[in-house]
């Protein structure tokens, strides 16, 4: 009779790696749908508030679901480090399909708005979880394949989004780009419980939960990131709300540093800034999610009020950067087993300076080709950049650390993102005043270039505010790569899988 431990071993290796596959397509469904609901409602506004009312606080259907999943991270982060992976995305995947099911069924704006708050709840367990489950699944040589591949679902759900939204609200019902939510998520949900089997890992101690810190953590963000998102849009930035929201959240800082120091388990553990690496890279990807407010902020209305192409067309030449961002993402495995994570993100982030700095050097009005070439590039570069630091960071600390240090870098971006939206935004309406002679809006300036009633002036100030936000992107970048080359490690101290 024949030996068959070697068939049974083989048997073995195949089921795993099938339910890797599935595990993955799974992953590529939860990042797909957390992408698609960041702009699948922008083009539908006009039919939901047609519908529901609510005009002047429809803002809050992006803000609030912003919001949610920004201060959401580092508490799922840390939970996912306690309990596993597997619960807090399938806990996060359910809450974010529920929260969809309510959206759809609203029955005025301020409804849609709180289940909109519940979808984001949801949506910080599938950003932050997915990213630290493909660094579980996949040794450190294959983790650019996965990552690359999350980056292009994000890419395409991203770009599809307004496209989508826009034909289910035209065509069906607006109530649709949430319900399409449900058969994507459950077939993600059946896939991780089906499939994603965790290692059980012993504990000595039962798992205490930090909900002073947790409470502290929401409260902090939130009041900090309202401020950032309403001031100068609902308030001026000198009025009394602005004060008294950066006034709590500077004062819920300071509490969470003391909640955190005495906390046995703390959502925001201190070795997080302590270790020079990830506090780098905190700060990079920081510096990251402010640049990248230039692009996909102000170059649409760049693109259509200055060089007077169609929306469509206007959306091409915003988009085509993420074409090249999963591509290049995909490349830098090749470069930093060479030099290392910190100096191809030192290459990538070099390049992206140098890309929007040469923007305000674009002739005016110029042609369509000049800044779709630019963000071609700097989609490449930018790819150069995120990936290896994600990598690096996810490789240099153990399993019950890492899905902690991936919401933490995950946090410092959308923080970076939020920030930059509010600084960016004060920075192109003051060129704008300055240029025009009196108080500028670029919301209110664009409208009236559309409209046709406005002169070349206008045009030219349009250019000039959006020349400085990328003056400042830049400014951004360059800090990213100083920081990185004082702070980082040259060599990133890798711990074996």
């Amino acid at each position: 009779m024949g030996d068959t431990r070697p068939a049974v071993r083989d048997s073995a290796q195949h089921t795993g790696t099938d339910r890797r596959r599935a595990v993955a397509v799974a992953l590529m469904l939860a990042m797909g749908l957390a992408a698609l609901d960041s702009t699948i409602v922008s083009t539908a506004v006009p039919q939901i508030v047609a519908d529901l009312g609510g005009f002047s606080v429809f803002s809050w259907l992006f803000s609030g679901y912003l919001l949610a999943v920004t201060v959401t991270l580092p508490v799922y982060g840390k939970l996912s480090d306690t309990f596993g992976r597997k619960p807090v995305l399938i806990v996060g995947a359910a809450l974010f399909l529920l929260g969809s099911l309510l959206c759809a069924l609203a029955w005025n704006m301020g409804s849609l708005i709180a289940f909109r708050i519940v979808q984001g709840l949801g949506g910080g367990a599938l950003q932050g979880t997915v990213q630290t489950l493909a660094a579980d699944l996949y040794p450190l040589e294959e983790r650019p394949k996965i990552q690359s591949k999350l980056s292009t679902v994000w890419a395409m759900s991203a770009v599809a989004g307004p496209g989508v939204g826009g034909v289910l609200a035209a065509y069906a019902d607006w109530r649709w780009i949430f319900l399409i939510n449900l058969p994507l998520g459950a077939a993600a949900l059946w896939l991780l419980a089906r499939h994603l089997h965790e290692p059980r890992r012993e504990s000595t101690s039962r798992p205490r939960i930090d909900w002073a810190g947790a409470l502290t953590v929401f409260a902090c963000g939130g009041a900090l990131l309202t401020a950032l998102v309403q001031g100068g849009v609902a308030w001026d930035w000198l009025s009394w709300p602005s004060i008294t929201l950066l006034g709590t959240g500077v004062a819920l800082i300071a509490a969470l540093v003391l909640i955190e120091r005495r906390a046995a388990e703390p959502i925001v553990p201190g070795w997080v800034w302590r270790r020079r690496t990830i506090a780098a890279v905190n700060l990079a990807l920081g510096a990251l999610g402010l640049l990248m407010v230039a692009p996909t902020v102000f170059l649409a209305t760049y693109a259509q009020s200055v060089l007077g192409l169609a929306p469509v067309a206007a959306g091409f030449v915003v988009s085509i950067w993420t074409l090249s961002w999963p591509v290049s993402a995909a490349f830098s495995q090749h470069v930093y087993r060479r030099i290392g994570f910190r100096d191809t993100a030192l290459l990538g982030m070099a390049a992206a300076a140098a890309l929007l700095f040469a923007f305000p050097l674009l002739p005016y009005p110029g042609e369509a080709w000049q800044p779709t070439l630019l963000m071609l590039l700097l989609g490449a570069a930018l790819g150069l950049f995120q990936l290896p630091l994600i990598v690096g960071v996810q490789s240099t600390v153990e399993w019950e650390e890492r899905g902690t240090a991936t919401a933490s870098i995950l946090f410092c971006r959308q923080t970076g993102q939020t920030l930059g939206a509010a600084v960016f935004g004060a920075v192109a309406n003051g060129v704008l005043a300055s240029r025009l002679g009196g108080a500028g809006d670029l919301d209110a300036v664009t409208h009236s270039l559309d409209s046709g009633t406005a002169a070349e002036p206008v045009r030219r100030a349009v250019a000039d505010a959006v020349h400085a936000v990328y003056l400042g992107a830049a400014a951004a970048a360059a800090v990213a790569f100083v920081v990185l080359l004082v702070v980082a490690p040259r060599r990133f101290p890798v711990l074996k899988d």
